[in-house]
């Protein structure tokens, strides 16, 4: 079983906006910085999907994840259902 510390938390949303993008937000890799505006921006938003990638397959994940984005942007309809299976084959868990 995976700990929280070998785990990244992450949000797929829409950006409010008026570019009402698709976006992902990886909670676990944010700093002092950039935190409460990334998370803000991420509330703000229409929550899609949530989860968790395996830190030993972290880049896969993230890979999977910009190309799930790339299509949600080009009009592609896909539910929280696809989402997760598309994610199960990198390791990726459901929150």
């Amino acid at each position: 079983m995976a700990t929280a510390a070998d785990k990244i938390m992450f949000e797929i949303y829409r950006d409010a906006s008026y570019d009402q993008q698709y976006r992902v937000v990886y909670f676990t890799e944010l700093d002092e910085n950039n935190k409460h505006n990334e998370i803000n921006r991420a509330m703000a938003g229409n929550h899609v999907y949530d989860g968790f990638l395996k830190e030993l397959s972290a880049e896969a994940g993230k890979e999977k994840i910009n190309a799930i984005l790339a299509r949600l942007n080009d009009g592609e309809a896909l539910d929280g259902d696809a989402i997760e299976k598309e994610l199960a084959e990198c390791g990726a868990l459901a929150d």
